[in-house]
């Protein structure tokens, strides 16, 4: 019996093959490499969702289709009374989503993939006491995500890097909260149920909720001089360097380079103030030789949630929202892994070994 379910095979799926030992990630026949920063999100929802839906239109269509989703949902969930602001932003987020009708059919599968990206930037601005702006269809839809925090169309670098976040977290194998999907589409609940169960296990901070801790420590650093000294301390406490180590990957995980190159791209000449970059890369540097020296028989590198937390925060995303901007690309491949296993998968029922005291123990 393996605690964790550690290499327990659960199933057989097209979505994603996480190499672990090779630093490898491929999605639907797809190298990593070969999407992140070289496709859209929309086009990334037609790789993930090819051969789920009878109707499924070619890309083009589907971008079209996704962004009038997106005006439905806003129809349907915003403009008629803002999320519940007493909320923390994810929880806000999951109960506006539970307004969403269940079904299996594409229609609710776009209502679903376009919901995060139009409640998040609403719940944040509801935050900040600014009324939300509804989308345009017309626009991308990292690039109307942005529209919609920030009140105008983003430069091409911004969105650009917002695209390659969505691809980059949009699949990444039997996760927690991508096999809670899948228990819940066994049991043909619905996707809407599917994808609920799953932003609830997203939620958890072992999870989904990393990337703003890596802010935390950099805030902590504060500067290039002071850190070795403040890592040194941290890992003497027994504290973990947040953003390093991975559950699966023993080499460097292939999505902290895709976002290394996003951040890099955003934080271009001329664009913004580079002294975040160029601290958050001497940490990387100090961390990754303190914990090779401290911990040799462990690979502890950069992982996504690194420079996540620095993309996200140049996007102009704060902290409380991370969980749910990682959910507006992740949602895909969770309704991809839904149907997948409605499809072609039967009811999810694991045994468990009984290790408690038996009646006559009991007695």
């Amino acid at each position: 019996m393996n605690n964790g379910l550690d290499d327990v095979i659960a199933t057989e799926t097209v979505m994603s093959d996480v190499d672990g030992l090779a630093g490898r990630l491929v999605i639907r026949g797809h190298s990593l490499d070969d999407l992140a920063g070289h496709v859209g999100y929309e086009d990334l929802v037609a790789i993930l969702l090819d051969g789920f839906f009878q109707d499924l239109p070619g890309p083009a269509a589907l971008a079209s289709r996704l962004g009038m989703a997106r005006r439905d949902v806003f129809e349907m969930l915003v403009a008629g009374g803002a999320p519940d602001r007493k909320l923390p932003a994810t929880d806000a987020l999951r109960a506006a989503m539970a307004r969403l009708g269940d079904g299996e059919d594409l229609d609710v599968a776009l209502r679903l993939i376009a919901a995060p990206a139009i409640l998040t930037p609403a719940i944040i601005r509801q935050r900040r006491g600014e009324a939300a702006i509804a989308p345009d269809p017309t626009l991308g839809h990292a690039a109307d995500m942005l529209r919609m925090l920030h009140g105008t169309v983003p430069r091409w670098e911004a969105a650009a890097a917002l695209d390659t976040y969505l691809v980059t977290v949009s699949d990444h194998g039997l996760n927690a909260s991508t096999f809670t999907a899948r228990v819940v589409a066994s049991t043909q609940a619905g996707l809407t149920s599917a994808v609920l169960a799953a932003l609830s296990a997203l939620k958890g901070p072992l999870h989904g909720g990393a990337p703003g801790p890596v802010l935390d420590m950099l805030d902590g650093i504060a500067a290039a001089q002071t850190a070795e000294a403040w890592l040194e301390a941290a890992l003497d406490r027994g504290d973990r360097l947040m953003g390093f180590g991975h559950r699966v990957y023993r080499v460097r995980d292939p999505r902290a380079e895709a976002l290394k190159r996003a951040v890099a791209a955003l934080f271009g000449p001329g664009t913004n103030d580079r002294s975040r970059l160029a601290l958050a890369e001497h940490v990387e540097a100090a961390a990754t030789s303190i914990l090779a020296r401290r911990k040799p028989d462990r690979s502890l590198q950069i992982n996504v949630e690194f420079y996540t937390a620095l993309l996200l925060e140049a996007l102009g995303f704060p902290r409380e929202s991370f969980t749910s901007v990682f959910a507006t690309g992740r949602v895909a491949g969770w309704i991809g892994h839904a149907r997948e296993q409605v499809l072609y998968g039967r009811l999810i029922r694991p045994q468990s070994r009984y290790v408690g005291p038996r009646p006559d123990q009991a007695a």
